[in-house]
């Protein structure tokens, strides 16, 4: 007989580990304990030497699919000679770290009992197992145990008292675990504006919240829950407007098949032209709407059941104002119990968006939701197990056949990413303005926040104050040093100039680049392409078209995009005509015939307004931005002259492009320290080409064309400067499917290695992560 001391890190609660173990360990005839602790999984294992060897081996290569098994250590103990294998209670320990499972899709035996008539949980919406339901979402501290949960409010009753405390079943120790009798119940509430009165045991109030929970009939309840669906159901037939609670918030919901009512929510959110995700019954339906390869069905049909970019195909049912003029359209599946419930009972493709007015982050509670989305919702679908983290859907696509982010929040965060470097002291690192995450860094781990949104009022300050004090208690991160954007007026920023912490600037391009090179464990100088719409300059100017030569240590700016005149700073990023004038006047190209109808579209005055403005430099910061130059070619080709939203002008330019056809613009490279990318050549072939009546669609993709080049091209050079073959390209611009993909096969062909995002955005959402990794490297070179 020998004994053996386990200790297994990782992913390891909330996803059936301990019952795995239990049933390894009797099936092996070993003797012992499992338990749940601060910093893990520990068991004590008692037996003959080759079982306890198997032990060792299982306990890594058979996890349960949901657990993500960092390290297994184990060591002989003294034997002690326990009579069975038990599990024990969980351990806190003052300091110790345990990671947290992301929140996972209802998995497919809990949907079998959800419909299964015999069932005690028929069409519950709430049922869940241990490889299934709410994790972080519901989770307020750690060891993972339910008094450390939301679910803490709900007493089981006797048949899931008795599962939960089965090692045998699935649903041992499974924390959300609960039923109609015992568990968390659906509402149905009006608007303030609704005319039809709701049965009052469907209407939730404060006081029912806080009142004690009894079991109740199941067969009572079973009828009112359904009874709350079908009603609501019946609601978004009729084009209204529902609010929901989901896992991380609220969503907002209504017939994606309905003009009137896809409208009528636009509306009340304000939310233009900006394009609406849309959730199908199943992946039969979503390729119903898109055209899906097998890795995109794979993704979309994920335990994380993501928000997928697909490509528009199929029937031409969803209303025109859901995805209005873009190429791919946002589609994902049902992954709680309340989704399944109610996209069967409506049978038709919903719009399911966030549950805020926009630039506001998503609602959460009950109160907070009815209050804050009474104006544009008719119904509130709302249930009384509270939400202890925000998380909106996270939105992903597949690039040249392999994963890639665009929004990581519900389904990835807050697994953290491994650094490639460690660091002794715990790390913030506070992020931009836009798309902003946080990341902190403890040791070599990096735990990048959900999205939390654009840093531009005091909701979403708050939201990302209360986030971080989330995190760091749940990862027991004392942070010693903040990283920031160097941008003065970034409330982010003035954040971290707030606390009592020495602090590392980061300048946004770097981080960029710093982001991509952690993700792909590089350390050494890299060629880094950052294209973007705006970035603080170590020069107080406005980047965004930036060639460097970057490690962690610093930067060299070995070439950039001539810059040019933002007339009235942000009110040309919202009307990228105004970008389009200013840009062609800087250029000595605004009399050219091409731009004509460009001009005529302008307003009344507005031109000689812009052409003051810039020959003056009044509110007209010059501008290195890749993002601008696309709004000026969106405005000149005469695809969007007003943004409705961030990057429209660009979306709707990448849309149009005719990739059949043929032709390339080329930009023009001079200078020397740093390298100038003049696109004087492309804008004056692109007006060429109008002025002879040439489609917008061919101007887009000679435009596009030019770009990949340019990226090449300025690369090649940089590269042999640097002595490097490794180019990481990063920023917002390089969401553009085909600049992406065409500059990563160009790159390719040159004998250069594209070095691109997979688990975190390209867009400022990965910026923090790269200010942590520059943190983290400075720290290591003191």
């Amino acid at each position: 007989m020998r004994a053996l001391h386990v200790h297994v890190t990782g992913v390891v609660q909330g996803v059936g580990f301990r019952p795995f173990v239990y049933d390894l360990a009797v099936r092996l005839g070993l003797r012992g304990w499992v338990r749940n602790s601060s910093e893990g999984v520990f068991a004590v294992v008692e037996g003959e030497p080759g079982a306890l060897e198997e032990f060792a081996r299982r306990i890594r290569d058979d996890a349960p699919p949901m657990a993500v098994v960092d390290s297994v250590t184990a060591r002989e103990v003294a034997v002690q000679g326990f009579e069975a294998f038990r599990i024990e209670e969980s351990e806190v320990l003052e300091g110790a770290m345990t990671l947290v499972s992301p929140d996972i899709a209802t998995c497919d035996p809990c949907l079998r009992e959800m419909r299964d008539p015999s069932d005690r949980r028929y069409r519950y919406p709430f049922v869940n197992c241990t490889n299934c339901g709410p994790r972080f979402t519901i989770i307020a501290d750690v060891p993972y145990d339910r008094p450390s949960t939301s679910m803490r409010d709900f007493p089981m009753c006797e048949e899931c008292g008795r599962e939960y405390g089965d090692p045998s079943d699935r649903r041992f120790h499974a924390q959300p675990d609960a039923c109609f009798v015992c568990g968390p119940r659906l509402y149905l509430n009006p608007s303030s504006a609704a005319s039809v009165a709701m049965d009052a045991d469907w209407v939730w109030s404060p006081d029912r919240q806080t009142a004690p929970r009894l079991h109740r009939d199941l067969q009572t309840e079973r009828a009112r829950s359904g009874g709350i669906i079908d009603r609501a159901a019946e609601l978004l037939a009729d084009g209204g407007t529902l609010a929901l609670k989901g896992l991380g918030g609220f969503q907002l919901v209504c017939d994606a098949t309905s003009e009137a009512a896809v409208a009528r929510l636009r509306g009340r959110k304000r939310r233009w032209g900006k394009p609406l995700a849309v959730m199908a019954q199943d992946l039969e339906a979503a390729r119903a709407l898109a055209r899906i390869d097998d890795a995109e069905a794979d993704l979309l049909a994920s335990t994380a059941r993501p928000i997928l970019l697909a490509r528009r195909g199929g029937s031409d049912v969803l209303a025109p104002s859901v995805a209005p003029g873009v190429a791919e359209i946002g589609l994902m599946l049902p992954y709680t119990p309340l989704h399944h419930l109610l996209l069967e009972a409506v049978g038709r493709p919903v719009v399911m968006t966030s549950g805020n007015l926009s630039d506001e982050p998503i609602a959460t509670g009950n109160s907070e939701a009815l209050e804050r989305l009474d104006p544009i919702a008719d119904a509130f679908l709302l249930h009384d197990r509270e939400i202890l983290s925000r998380y909106d859907d996270s939105v992903t696509r597949v690039v040249g056949g392999s994963f890639q982010s665009v929004r990581r929040a519900r389904g990835y965060a807050p697994f953290p990413l491994r650094m490639p470097v460690g660091s002794d002291v715990d790390i913030l690192a506070v992020g931009p303005e836009q798309k902003n995450t946080f990341t902190l860094v403890r040791g070599d781990l990096a735990f990048v926040s959900q999205h939390i949104g654009d840093m531009e009022n005091a909701q979403t300050l708050e939201s990302f104050e209360e986030t971080i004090a989330l995190y760091e208690r749940l990862f027991r991160v004392t942070p010693g040093l903040v990283a920031h954007d160097l941008h003065p007026e970034y409330l982010s920023t003035k954040h971290a100039m707030r606390l009592d912490l020495p602090r590392v600037g980061v300048q946004h391009h770097h981080a960029h680049i710093a982001s991509v090179m952690a993700e792909n464990d590089v350390r050494e100088r890299v060629v880094g392409v950052a294209f973007d719409g705006t970035g603080y300059g170590v020069d107080g100017t406005i980047w965004g078209g930036e060639v460097l030569l970057a490690d962690t240590a610093g930067f060299e700016r070995f070439a950039h995009l001539r810059a040019v005149p933002m007339p009235g700073g942000v009110a040309a990023i919202r009307r990228p005509a105004r970008m389009a004038v200013g840009t062609l006047a800087s250029l000595g190209l605004l009399e050219h015939p091409g731009a004509a109808t460009l001009r005529a579209r302008l307003a009344e005055g507005e031109e000689e307004i812009v052409l003051r403005m810039v020959e003056r430099a009044v509110n007209t910061p010059l501008t290195s931005s890749m993002g601008r130059l696309f709004d000026a070619v969106s405005a000149l080709a005469g695809v969007r002259d007003d943004a409705l939203y961030e990057g429209q002008a660009a979306v709707e330019l990448e849309a149009i492009a005719d990739l059949a056809s043929d032709g390339a613009y080329r930009f023009a490279m001079d200078g020397a320290g740093p390298l100038v990318i003049d696109p004087a050549p492309v804008l004056e072939a692109a007006l060429d080409d109008l002025a002879r009546g040439v489609q917008p669609s061919m101007v887009s993709a000679r435009f596009h064309r030019a770009v990949v080049d340019a990226v090449v091209r300025v690369a090649a050079l940089a590269a042999d400067a640097a002595h490097t073959a490794d180019v990481a390209l990063a920023g917002g611009v390089f969401m553009n499917r085909i600049l992406l993909e065409g500059s990563m096969v160009a790159l390719g062909e040159a004998g250069l290695t594209p070095l691109v995002h997979r688990d975190l955005p390209s867009n400022d959402a990965a910026v923090s992560h790269g200010q942590a990794f520059v943190a983290c490297s400075k720290l290591l070179a003191i």
